[in-house]
């Protein structure tokens, strides 16, 4: 404390800094605010030609603004430093904060000098001291501000690791006084300064001295705003000086560097008494609450300001605290600064001890060791910057539910104790919040109530963005509205309350899922608008009751009559065929994806499901149209099947929550007792394993180009689910029969009852009870230790993409041979370079070697035994784009005589562009091609290209 005091006595007693007439340092990202100054009062400080602004725009928690008693206003200090006249005070409760955020942070910067200073000034008329409060840098303590005197600057100062674009400043009472603040500052710091600050320790100033200078040090002289209180003893110190300009070399990789302006080492004291030859000066820590035994860093600079001749030396022990030596220092070169300081603290001891000294060596000791006859000189420094370091480790609450909870906050203007991080530290988590507090993670939050809180208006959209709450009770407010669907896709969210509001509107499908599927409990009561699952839907009238009675009668006479006619004339528009396949897909995204139907709807949908589309684990999919016409496939959940009703509702539930043009859109569901069934878009080509094993006649065997274009469609699907959704989904059951194909063979990933979702964002994989999916697809992680990833995922696209390329299942049948993997098949064949053996013969050579070695290779690598060794998903789907391109940027399409484009021309670069090209035709056709100047040699057909695209080498 001895060693603030005395700072802070040199801050009052001076009252002058020195304008040097230097070009103004670079300000960039400096902030200066005067706290409790009036909104639209900004000004520029005369002593240092800073701006400073007005705290309205850095603190939405309120306080009150003071300006302290006129008695404190009159000081040399306080006329060169007006901010320090007004203030703002945060009172409150033990455990009340009142914060700043300071952002808009320099680009590539991450280490800051934050400085906020207090002046009491008997603001309050009370004249009650002491006052102590904390100092918290977002999460993590600073200090604890102990304000014994009214005119007493007190200074809180650290320089820390600012790893995202903003910091908060709270101030936390501990009841024993009101809060307040008179200033804060944040000033930019270049990354290779302070070395011992990093992003788990910062800091904490306890004095920062300029020996044997006359003024305050700041800006523009000190281009970080530090501020260097001039150090003398009249008596027991003299003052030396230099005119001559002092390096610091900033560069130096051999020694920290700390950049101390030359104007702050062009002064420096050396001792009157030449017989003890000594200088020492105390220091404190200031112990609190947190850290009782604070430690110490010091960091001394030196820089020899008179010139020594051969006869002289000047060297010296430095020593901090009783007895500890620390450093012989000796040959300083004339004019450099020389920085001393050391990487572990000193612990705290009493203040008696906690000083440092300088001493000479001993002429005698230094002749006998060194041999050296020199006289040997006082010892002498220039400046000092004493620290205590602070833990900065702790983590806040995650971002997104930072921003959530925020805006929730801003949109229902809560009063509560809602200020600074919703969870941390522990000790001052938000009223009414629950979190996780994982080691070396975020924190998230996981309950929140805010029940009997008077909030009207409708649902926050933003809590849909909470993704590990598990609790939510907004129950007996005022809420209106419907409930968002967004709720639904919470992962975590096992109760939801809103009883006693006044909700509107049906309760949203996902969520019935849940509760259905017993993951939710929902409650939402005494909300006379709201319609459940198996109400009305009609506001109830306690006195209709018996009109109520003769209108459903009525009502439901007229539906039997009305779906008599409807049935009636779907099938006579069905039998005249007005009726037609509908696959536009803006149509069928733009329908309702939570429709429900009923079984007798299902029925009249399908002609009494007539007709089979297919049949998978789940039943039979049938074909059938909507009432308007759109074409539309019923998958109908059999008695027999294998997926029981927690498939069902996890495919359910899972399709309303995911949208992407490469995933299968589900159109509707049916709960219907014991009937179930999924309505989804109809695809006319039906599913890749078809067409790969010749299964579809109707359009031939699919070309290369084809081939790669749906394997790079069905991998956007898959890495969708992997990266876009919250949380990410696993697929479990990627296959070539669950990749479907429209009328334009557009694929889109299907059959999504056996999806995982992580619902953590540090699980490295999700243990499940079984294996689950189809022989042949499994990634042996998964098969053998039920361990799955999203790179178990990955495996099985990697068996898709070798069924691509070969046409092969799976397994491989080779009589007389057992079945072999197709992963095991392919490599046999290519350990001899035979690529053209593992090619689907089926395309006749209509693709380039080069081409197929290339994604035969990412095939292989998706299949590798080791999960971390396969690519993500999102690389897949990069190299399939990049092998596309180069694929289409290849060919040159061939027109016949009537004008039609039958095909792709693919020349080799090896070939002599002389002699004639071997080509390849990707569609054969026997149409005859149109003469041109330049015949070219096609596979089986003849024709000609109007250009032709060289393309590589085959491998």
């Amino acid at each position: 404390m001895a060693a603030q005091s005395l700072l802070l006595l040199f801050c009052l007693a001076v009252g002058v800094l020195l304008a040097r007439g230097q070009s103004a340092a670079d300000t960039t990202g400096f902030i200066s605010i005067d706290c409790g100054l009036l909104e639209h009062s900004s000004y520029v400080n005369e002593a240092t030609k800073l701006p400073y602004s007005p705290d309205a725009g850095f603190t939405a928690d309120g306080g009150t603004s003071y300006n302290v008693s006129a008695e404190y206003n009159d000081t040399p200090y306080n006329r060169l430093h007006p901010q320090v006249l007004s203030l703002r005070s945060f009172p409150g409760p033990p455990g009340r904060r009142g914060c700043y955020t300071l952002s808009s942070f320099v680009a590539g910067t991450s280490k800051y000098l934050i400085r906020a200073t207090f002046l009491y000034g008997n603001y309050d008329g009370l004249n009650k001291l002491p006052l102590l409060f904390d100092l918290y840098l977002g999460v993590n303590f600073w200090k604890t501000v102990n304000i014994s005197k009214p005119d007493l600057l007190h200074v809180a100062e650290v320089i820390a690791y600012v790893p995202a674009d903003s910091v908060q400043v709270c101030l936390v009472s501990t009841g024993s006084g009101t809060p307040f603040i008179s200033t804060l500052e944040l000033r930019p710091l270049k990354d290779t300064l302070y070395p011992l600050v990093n992003i788990t320790q910062g800091l904490v100033l306890i004095g920062r001295w300029n020996f044997g200078g006359l003024d305050l040090i700041r800006y523009p002289d000190d281009p970080y705003d530090r501020a260097w209180v001039p150090m003398n003893r009249p008596g027991e110190w003299y003052n030396i000086s230099t005119m001559s300009k002092v390096a610091m070399e900033v560069d130096d990789h051999r020694k920290p560097s700390y950049d101390v302006p030359s104007v702050v080492m062009q002064t420096a004291v050396k001792p009157v008494n030449t017989t003890e030859n000594l200088i020492w000066f105390p220091w404190d820590g200031e112990p609190n609450r947190v850290y009782p035994m604070p430690g110490l860093l010091p960091v001394l600079y030196f820089a020899e300001l008179e010139i020594l001749d051969s006869k002289h030396e000047r060297l010296f022990f430095i020593r901090a605290q009783r007895n500890k030596s620390w450093v012989l220092l000796g040959g300083l070169d004339y004019l450099k600064t020389d920085v001393v300081s050391r990487n572990a603290p000193y612990p705290f001891v009493s203040p008696l001890e906690n000083y440092i000294t300088l001493r000479a060596a001993n002429a005698t000791a230094v002749r006998q060791l060194f041999n050296n006859n020199s006289t040997i000189l006082p010892p002498f420094i220039n400046a000092a910057e004493l620290f205590t370091p602070i833990s900065t480790a702790n983590i806040g609450t995650d971002a997104q539910d930072v921003s959530a909870i925020t805006a929730i906050k801003a949109k229902y203007q809560i009063k509560k104790n809602w200020v600074g991080d919703p969870c941390a530290p522990k000790t001052l988590v938000w009223d009414g919040l629950n979190c996780t507090y994982p080691i070396s993670r975020p924190q998230r939050i996981t309950s929140i109530n805010m029940s009997f809180g008077g909030l009207s208006g409708d649902i926050s959209s933003y809590f849909a963005n909470l993704k590990a709450i598990q609790y939510l009770d907004l129950s007996h407010n005022k809420l209106t509205g419907s409930i968002p669907d967004g709720l639904s896709q919470l992962p975590s969210l096992v109760l939801l309350d809103l009883t006693g509001n006044d909700l509107s509107g049906t309760i949203p499908f996902g969520l019935l899922i849940r509760i259905q599927d017993g993951n939710l409990t929902l409650r939402y009561g005494h909300n006379p608008n709201l319609c459940s699952n198996s109400s009305s839907c009609q506001a109830a009238k306690k006195n209709l009751h018996s009109k109520t009675s003769i209108y459903i009668a009525v009502i439901i006479v007229a539906a039997v009559v009305l779906g008599g006619l409807v049935v009636l004339l779907l099938v006579i528009i069905r039998k005249q065929g007005r009726i037609k396949p509908h696959n536009e897909e803006s149509d069928v995204q733009a329908r309702s994806r939570n429709r429900r139907f009923t079984y007798t709807e299902l029925k009249v949908m399908t002609s009494n499901f007539h007709r089979v589309l297919g049949e998978g684990g789940f039943g039979l999919v049938y074909d059938g149209f909507l009432e308007d016409g759109t074409q539309v496939a019923v998958k109908l959940r059999s008695q027999s099947s294998n997926q029981g009703v927690r498939e069902f509702l996890t495919e359910a539930q899972n399709l309303t929550g995911i949208h992407h043009r490469n995933l299968v859109t589900l159109i509707g569901y049916c709960k219907d007792g014991e009937y179930m069934a999924l309505v989804y878009e109809y695809m006319s080509k039906g599913n890749l394993q078809d067409k790969l094993r010749g299964r579809d006649h109707s359009d031939g065997c699919l070309t290369w180009r084809q081939r790669l274009r749906i394997a790079l469609e069905s991998a956007q699907g898959l890495e969708y689910l992997h990266k876009a959704c919250s949380p990410p989904f696993i697929h479990r059951d990627v296959k070539t029969s669950n990749i479907l194909l429209d009328a334009n063979l557009k694929a889109k990933v299907a059959d999504f009852g056996l999806m995982k979702a992580f619902n953590h964002d540090g699980d490295t994989h999700v243990s499940t009870a079984r294996v689950v999916g189809t022989p042949g697809y499994l990634a042996p992680e998964y098969a053998t230790a039920l361990m799955l990833t999203e790179k178990s995922d990955v495996y099985s696209f990697g068996v898709v993409l070798l069924e691509v390329i070969t046409g092969q299942p799976p397994f491989v049948q080779i009589p007389p041979t057992q079945p072999t993997h197709i992963m095991k098949w392919v490599q046999q064949r290519l350990s001899s370079g035979d690529i053209e053996g593992v090619v689907d013969a089926r395309m006749q050579g209509g693709y380039d070697v080069n081409s197929v070695w290339k994604v035969t290779d990412l095939a292989l690598e998706c299949t590798d035994r080791t999960p971390e060794q396969r690519p993500t998903m999102t690389r897949v789907m990069a190299q399939l784009l990049e092998y596309l391109e180069l694929e289409e940027s290849r060919s040159t399409f061939y027109t016949s005589a009537d004008g039609d484009t039958n095909g792709i021309i693919y020349t080799e670069s090896s070939r002599d562009p002389s002699s004639s090209s071997s080509m390849y035709a990707t569609d054969q056709s026997t149409s005859d091609v149109a003469q041109s100047s330049t015949t070219l040699r096609m596979g089986p057909n003849s024709g000609r290209a109007s250009t032709v695209d060289t393309g590589p080498a085959a491998r």
